[in-house]
């Protein structure tokens, strides 16, 4: 694997965490949300970012690869952004003007504690790849060093 398909990899990590972090960023901001987005009746829908492998990145690496045998590594990908069907939790709320006929307000499917250990996954992982891109770029200043002072 060459230095710029590791750059390539780890830029790939940043993204899709980035992705991550906003997304729950966005059901941590939507949590007591009792409408839609469009002003329909009915709770916020939690979001769940999908991540996927990527096939290698360039062709001539992976062709190369299948006819040694070998596997390219080609980062990640977010795939979709799906909706959580759990049931909204439901609070006992007459005056509120989204309770129904029995006084109960449906409120988002959404935990807070679950949010927040997604969000320091995000940002652990975030932090990995940007300390990965880091050291391969100082491989590759370094490697620049060599080569002008031959």
């Amino acid at each position: 694997m060459g230095l710029v398909q590791s750059i390539g990899i780890s830029r790939s990590g940043l993204q899709v965490e980035r992705l991550r972090m906003d997304v729950v960023a966005n059901n941590i901001a939507n949590m007591n949300s009792t409408r839609q987005a469009n002003g329909a009746p009915g709770p916020y829908q939690r979001e769940i970012l999908t991540i996927a492998a990527q096939d290698g990145a360039q062709p001539f690496p992976t062709l190369l690869a299948r006819l040694t045998g070998e596997t390219t590594p080609g980062g990640v990908t977010a795939t979709a952004i799906t909706t959580d069907p759990s049931p909204g939790r439901r609070v006992y709320d007459p005056s509120n003007p989204d309770a129904d006929a029995q006084g109960y307000v449906t409120y988002p499917n959404i935990d807070l504690t679950v949010e927040m250990s997604d969000m320091l996954g995000a940002e652990r992982s975030y932090q990995a790849n940007a300390t990965a891109l880091n050291a391969m770029k100082t491989m590759a200043q370094a490697a620049i060093g060599i080569g002008s002072t031959h």
